[in-house]
C-alpha cells in the first residue's frame, strides 16, 4: 500500500460508512421482525387447519 492509498480509504470510509452503519442496523431490525412473522404464520397456518378439520 502507497502513501495515496491511506487517504484514499480514510475518504471512503468516511464518506461510506455512516449509511453502512445504518443498513447494517435496519438490517438487525427487520430480521428480528421477519422471524415474529414467520412465528405467527405458522401459528395462523395451525389455526387454519384446526378450523378445517372441525367443519369436515
Amino acid at each position: 500500500m502507497n502513501g495515496l492509498d491511506v487517504p484514499v480509504w480514510t475518504a471512503i470510509v468516511g464518506n461510506f460508512g455512516f449509511p453502512i452503519a445504518i443498513t447494517i442496523y435496519l438490517f438487525y431490525r427487520f430480521e428480528k421482525k421477519i422471524e415474529k412473522l414467520e412465528v405467527i404464520i405458522f401459528e395462523l397456518n395451525e389455526v387454519i387447519k384446526d378450523g378445517y378439520h372441525k367443519m369436515s
